[in-house]
């Protein structure tokens, strides 16, 4: 939604492992959390190794080519509980081994040690998170539900191991810190950090508290995200082709495969995913279908039955606040975000706050425009029934107003949308502006996790270097997660030897019938876009440590955001955007129309959006005591006047961004947060001599924004590339709306 929190090795693993207990890493799509890659550390020596259980796929040392490969082809869930067992008492010798050190605590001997800690415990966490965001089984939900409490343990067992703080906070105290370089201390910084705000100076007993509640939150963080899962899997809505009407071919071939899938031939299955949800309330002519898709949709996490999240959200957020009042901060949100790039949770909420009324003036405006041709579609048809606009008619509505208004068909704009030729069109992006060359890995040289996986290595365009490679899993399938999202199961490193990049991206399109094209919607082509930007983020590292790979949450979505403004250049418009029958490129007059229609529904995407941030950041700042999330998210849009034909992005039940783990937790306001940057970044781009494509823009993004990673305060490399901070007038004006006031962010 990254995304970033890649390359982290076995001690920040554990401090990681609530938000690890979810899913990936970086995402667009409802469940974004942390699973740690693999070049946190460098590879355990072999009489290491041959400790471990030498038939275990899941503990062995990566071979093969580019530099060693996972071995997803080989990998077994029974496998699991005994490799994080084994991996988990491996690492905690070596974190022993650096705490009891009789030297004098070092940057080497004990930062540095710790860097180097925990190869296999990460090489196993890169097949978890497989199993647990695209493989996803009952089985695996049972060990993930066992392990969850382990996990936790294993995290305190070094948050709060005095002897290791104790050196950690002896070389950050040191006069050897002042003799390191700028990225060396930011490390010594980030690893102090990591120990003081989890836990690390509390005293016996509220250490012990702290981890209960560590303990107890893995639990609840593992139940929230199966739940919605449980959900998303368990309502489909099976239709005959009478009940099809406004579906275009593509929607309904889609879903003639989806129920074949589901042992369904004959008929045609809408999932309750996003990507099936979305086109059907955009096309289907059956309101009462709508509805019931809709419902379905946004009622997950909150039936009622046994897979309902309200309880598990309320006791969340108790436990948070008990555990940061632990370490003297008066609430959760306040811990969160002071070392991010807004600092306290109002400066956050003013940004929020500051677009929210020009969102909803924007909202009612677009309800107006639909309400209006509804009643004209009335008046033309006297056997239709007046309608009032409901949440489920936005979507279809809104895809009327934009024909009548800019003669812009959607599903015209789709045809001009492959899913394969967008994936060129990203390569060529990344050619031009980051130099690097995408080439398909010989079949079978590369070991995959499902036949969907594709992989290609990526090369310094100029010289040919090898730099790493990308993996691709684009299709939905049962077990998988919904939405999108990026991960790493190695980043880049050079302290210990240099560490090649293994990144992937995952979606969630609708798998077309063999032979034909994948067509997507112009969001989609935007998230894809997205997603490949915290590819990109990854692949251009330059660090010398594990940890500087990880990202700033508010800052780390900026990177993968300015990557979308590329869809809508001419370079990518006119080289690949092409008729999926014809070839013909897309038509100039549609090109206009698109670009001409580019703030459209602004309105909605925007406060469907600031709904669910701002209602993440009240959460995260009110005492929960005695919260009901129902009642709490009911009042809270009352007070917001959320226009009632919209709902939030993600309601509170189905929030997996913040409450299947915490990577997110008061922090989805990071988008915007990212977003005011990327506006400014983007006019930067559009005031070039050479555009998008510049090359002097080009090697600045990457040198400042791109390649430092967390090795630069996000604010000073922000500067360093645009000679100022960033302001939000550049965003108001990107999105079409009025600005009253100048700040800066």
């Amino acid at each position: 939604m990254r995304r970033k929190n890649s390359a982290i090795p076995s001690f920040a693993s554990a401090l990681l492992v609530l938000p690890l207990l979810g899913t990936s890493v970086l995402s667009c799509g409802p469940t974004p959390t942390v699973v740690p890659d693999n070049t946190a550390a460098t590879e355990t020596p072999p009489s290491a190794e041959a400790s471990g259980d030498q038939n275990n796929a899941l503990l062995a040392a990566w071979a093969g080519p580019y530099g060693g490969v996972p071995a997803f082809d080989q990998m077994q869930l029974k496998d699991l509980e005994k490799a994080m067992t084994l991996a988990m008492n491996e690492n905690l010798a070596e974190i022993d081994a650096i705490a009891d050190n009789q030297e004098p605590p070092t940057f080497e001997n004990t930062i540095v040690a710790q860097e180097r800690s925990g190869a296999r415990l990460n090489r196993v966490f890169s097949f978890w998170g497989i199993w647990s965001s695209n493989l996803s089984t009952p089985e695996f939900r049972e060990i993930q539900g066992r392990m969850a409490p382990i996990l936790s343990e294993f995290s305190s067992q070094i948050t709060q191991n005095e002897r290791l703080f104790s050196r950690v906070k002896a070389v950050h105290d040191s006069p050897e810190l002042k003799s390191l370089s700028p990225a060396q201390q930011r490390l010594v910084q980030l690893t102090y950090d990591s120990f003081a705000r989890n836990g690390a100076t509390l005293n016996p007993a509220a250490k012990k508290r702290y981890a209960a509640i560590n303990q107890r939150l893995a639990e609840l963080h593992t139940k929230f995200s199966n739940n919605v899962l449980a959900d998303e899997e368990g309502y489909v809505l099976y239709l005959s082709e009478s009940q099809l009407g406004g579906l275009p071919a593509s929607v309904k071939a889609a879903a003639a495969k989806a129920a074949t899938d589901r042992d369904h031939a004959g008929e045609f299955a809408i999932a309750n995913t996003r990507s099936s949800m979305d086109p059907f309330l955009t096309y289907s002519n059956e309101r009462g279908l709508r509805e019931q898709v809709w419902r379905s949709y946004y009622s997950r996490g909150g039936n009622g039955d046994k897979f309902d999240n309200n309880a598990i959200i309320a006791e969340i957020l108790r436990l948070r606040h008990e555990r940061i009042t632990l370490l003297g901060y008066k609430n959760y949100a306040e811990w969160r975000l002071e070392n991010r790039m807004a600092k306290t949770p109002e400066r956050a909420l003013e940004l929020l706050e500051a677009v929210w009324p020009a969102a909803i003036a924007r909202a009612h405006e677009e309800v107006q425009e639909m309400q209006a041709l509804a009643d004209k579609e009335l008046a033309a048809d006297k056997t239709s029934k007046k309608i009032k606009i409901e949440p489920w008619d936005y979507r279809y509505y809104a895809d009327k107003v934009r024909k009548d208004k800019y003669d812009l068909d959607s599903n015209e704009v789709k045809e001009y949308l492959q899913l394969d030729k967008l994936r060129e069109a990203m390569f060529m992006v990344a050619g031009e502006l980051f130099g690097f060359s995408f080439t398909p890995v010989p079949e079978g040289s590369v070991p995959v996790f499902h036949e969907d996986v594709k992989v290609w290595e990526v090369t310094n365009k100029s010289n040919g270097t090898h730099i790493g490679l990308w993996y691709l899993d684009p299709y939905a399938r049962p077990g998988k997660r919904s939405g999108a999202w990026a991960t790493s199961y190695r980043g880049h490193a050079t302290f210990d030897g240099a560490k090649t990049v293994l990144s992937s991206n995952n979606s969630n399109f609708s798998k077309a019938a063999p032979g034909q094209a994948v067509l997507i919607s112009w969001d989609d082509a935007t998230t894809y876009f997205h997603e490949f930007g915290h590819a990109l983020h990854a692949l251009s590292s330059k660090v010398t440590y594990p940890t500087l790979n990880n990202g700033v949450r508010d800052y780390t979505e900026f990177h993968s955001q300015l990557l979308e403004r590329w869809l809508l250049t001419d370079k990518v418009i006119q080289g690949y955007l092409v008729h999926y029958k014809t070839g013909a490129p897309m038509p100039a007059d549609l090109i206009a129309k698109i670009k001409k229609a580019s703030t459209f529904n602004q309105g909605f995407s925007t406060t469907e959006y600031l709904a669910s941030a701002i209602m993440d950041m009240r959460y995260h700042m009110t005492d929960p005591t005695g919260i009901d999330p129902a009642t709490f998210e009911r009042e809270t849009l009352s007070k917001l006047k959320m226009p009632k034909q919209i709902v939030m992005r993600h309601r509170s039940t189905q929030f997996s961004h913040i409450f299947s783990g915490e990577g997110y937790s008061a922090g989805y306001y990071g988008y915007m947060w990212s977003d005011v940057l990327t506006a400014d970044a983007a006019e930067s781009f559009a005031e070039a001599p050479g555009g998008f494509y510049d090359p002097q823009q080009a090697t600045k993004l990457v040198q400042f924004l791109f390649s430092p990673r967390n090795a630069v305060d996000p604010a000073d490399a922000y500067r360093d590339f645009r000679g100022r901070d960033a302001e939000i007038e550049a965003l108001m004006r990107d999105r079409g709306f009025s600005s009253k006031s100048k700040s800066k962010k």
